[in-house]
């Protein structure tokens, strides 16, 4: 009896038990040294997306939270925009990119026609004013910086310039055309985490721009039947966790009228259990979604690459001042994997944002 083929099969299978079993052996999260000086230290805040919130919101509503931010005292602001030099990239493929740049992308066409930079150029322009603004921290050059972050696609950055400003400062100039001041207030006047949030905060802060880390660039190949697969994903999210998540958001968005009921809806979007019961209604269930074509895995993939450079290029705006306090706003969605990438980075000190959320004792 020839036994060989067995024994092939014997340890082919212990070598695939093997593999399931396997770690490796760096695993920077487990590591308890420490980097020379100051950490950097993220605290990350999870959050509604303010423009989905029913007309009840009043924007001063935030006030008790942006005071509270501010005084934690962040040295940099991570917010999920495209930043303008990625929206440059896609625009290069507009085939692919069609949809996304028309949603996520600033469009910085009036504000290059006003200053003649097109985005890489005026990337590189902001970098220099931002340099020498500590020497010259003059209207006029605040007035600059507004212009070149609106031509470098970056409308946030823009706006804390803006607000910056003295109101009797707030006009057009030499290099900050009329066009352009309307195109400040009316990004002023929109409602989002940027707007109503990180720009505010930020000019609490004392800090000159925000950092734009969302990447909306990622791609899974074409979908050949899309309405196949956004079926089989929406089939994956009918489970109990999506509708106790329905559940709680219904009721978190009852109580926006109370005095704490913000404050309370941030607490529930940022406590652990929210971050459990997403990932059970969402990324969890559509990656056990049975499509031959694996929809549920391909859309999982798309999220956990945006993620993943979502987080990289907020590990390199810490590069760029070892000791940063970053605060970073995101979609609630997200805040359990940037937590969890974040962890297990050895430059990185996580700072739990509840507490800073707690009510204030009665």
């Amino acid at each position: 009896m020839n036994r060989a083929p067995i024994l092939i099969a014997l340890a082919m299978a212990a070598s695939s038990a093997a593999a399931q079993d396997y770690r490796p052996a760096f695993d920077p999260a487990r590591l308890d040294d420490r980097p020379a000086g100051a950490p950097n230290q993220v605290m990350v805040l999870g959050t509604p997306h303010l423009s989905q919130l029913p007309d009840m919101f009043r924007v001063e509503m935030l006030n008790p939270l942006l005071s509270r931010l501010a005084a934690w005292k962040p040295t940099a602001i991570a917010v999920e925009d495209n930043a303008g030099l990625l929206c440059d990239r896609m625009r290069r493929m507009p085939d692919r990119y069609r949809e996304s740049i028309a949603d996520y992308c600033f469009d910085p066409a009036v504000a290059a026609a006003a200053t003649g930079l097109d985005v890489p150029a005026a990337n590189a322009r902001a970098e220099i004013l931002l340099a020498g603004l500590a020497g010259d921290p003059s209207p006029a050059r605040r007035r600059e910086l507004a212009a070149v972050f609106l031509a470098a696609g970056e409308p946030g950055s823009a706006l804390v310039q803006w607000w910056r400003l003295p109101q009797t400062e707030r006009h057009a100039d030499a290099r900050l055309s009329e066009a352009l001041v309307a195109l400040l207030q009316k990004q002023a006047g929109r409602r989002n985490e940027t707007v109503s949030i990180a720009a505010r905060v930020a000019v609490a802060a004392g800090l000159d721009r925000l950092w734009s880390v969302d990447d909306q660039s990622t791609y899974i190949g074409t979908i050949v039947d899309e309405d196949a697969y956004g079926r089989a994903v929406m089939a994956a999210w009918n489970n109990p966790a999506t509708t106790a998540q329905a559940q709680e958001a219904e009721r978190l968005t009852a109580g926006l009228g109370k005095p704490d009921g913000l404050l309370a809806m941030y607490r529930a979007y940022n406590a652990p259990s929210f971050v459990a019961l997403k990932y059970q209604s969402d990324f969890g269930a559509a990656l056990t979604e049975p499509s031959p074509e694996h929809y549920g895995r391909r859309y999982v993939a798309y999220w956990e690459t945006r993620n993943l450079r979502m987080v990289a290029n907020m590990r390199e705006v810490l590069g760029r001042q070892p000791g940063t306090r970053m605060l970073a706003i995101v979609g609630a969605s997200h805040k359990g994997y940037y937590e969890a990438y974040l962890a297990m980075m050895r430059d990185v000190q996580l700072v739990d944002v509840m507490p800073l959320l707690a009510a204030p004792a009665k």
